[in-house]
């Protein structure tokens, strides 16, 4: 039993990324990633984190019940399953897990407890990282039971070839594709035609892909 969790911090603010933009959330930024994106512009470190105990958490979200429902971000927040699968059973709202899609095995010792799942699918292209897309693939396996959808975040180093696999992942599982361009700072950074052209590279493939950018970030908003 794991009754203790690093927490960075707890808040209420509003969605500003995918489908669900506009509600009010309380989000929940858990500590540590087992990935390291070149756009992350997330502080998610131990460092001036605290500790919640599991009454403590949950005593806190019941201050909160206006809320649509709890963000569980980070941060990848299935780092800390062992917490969660104490924790979830008691949670007074709906469970929104923002997550970097990766870690399947987690996701299935907990996806009952979670409502909805806003699961990134990391392009190698943007990430400077590895092609995790039959990660990804592993981990919408589980999650699909779920109301799932899916964010890329892109830049101008998108490939034909990760176009293609997030097609093929979203119309295997049906979910909706949620294209955010990669932003610096609080600007959008690339060319509205390249933005354009992208959107439509992706609807030749697959009809359910909608282009969102970061509007927490317009709202000047956390």
């Amino acid at each position: 039993m794991t009754d203790k969790a690093k927490i960075k911090e707890v808040f209420t603010s509003i969605q500003g990324e995918g489908p669900f933009i506009g509600y009010k959330q309380l989000f929940i930024r858990f500590c540590g990633c087992n990935l390291s994106c070149n756009y992350c512009d997330t502080d998610y470190r131990m460092i001036d984190s605290v500790e919640y105990r599991l009454c403590e958490l949950v005593e806190l979200i019941k201050q909160h019940l206006d809320c649509h429902s709890v963000s569980l971000t980070g941060g990848e927040p299935l780092l800390n399953t062992g917490f969660l699968k104490e924790f979830l059973p008691q949670c007074p709202l709906p469970v929104y897990l923002e997550t970097n899609a990766t870690l399947a095995g987690e996701l299935g010792e907990i996806i009952d407890y979670i409502d909805y799942v806003s699961a990134d699918i990391k392009l190698a292209s943007c990430t400077g990282g590895n092609d995790l897309f039959s990660e990804h693939d592993r981990f919408f396996s589980v999650a699909s039971p779920k109301v799932l959808f899916a964010k890329i975040v892109f830049d101008s180093n998108i490939t034909e070839y990760e176009i293609m696999q997030c097609a093929k992942l979203g119309a295997k599982y049906n979910i909706e594709l949620i294209l955010q361009p990669m932003m610096v700072d609080d600007n959008i950074a690339l060319d509205k035609d390249f933005i354009q052209k992208t959107l439509d590279e992706f609807l030749k493939k697959y009809k359910k892909v909608r282009l969102i950018p970061q509007t927490h970030k317009f709202l000047d908003i956390r």
